[in-house]
């Protein structure tokens, strides 16, 4: 099974607020010419995460902190 990424990691990680995470990645992945992977791997009413190393997840971590080189 293949390694899995919690936004609570990231959080974590970037000492993020996890509620203005969520609000971040909610905006992003509503504009899905902007972040296509973000929007595909986006299921309401399901946890933030991601397959570690994929796409949505360096979009996730561009979004959250984009300052940080992909």
């Amino acid at each position: 099974m293949a390694d899995i990424v919690t936004l609570k990691a990231i959080c974590d990680e970037l000492k993020l607020d996890p509620r203005e995470a969520r609000e971040r990645l909610r905006a992003a992945a509503s504009d899905a010419k902007a972040n296509p992977e973000l929007a595909k791997a986006r299921k309401p009413r399901s946890p933030w995460q991601w397959v570690k190393g994929s796409a949505a997840e360096k979009e996730a971590r561009n979004v959250l902190h984009p300052k940080r080189s992909a």
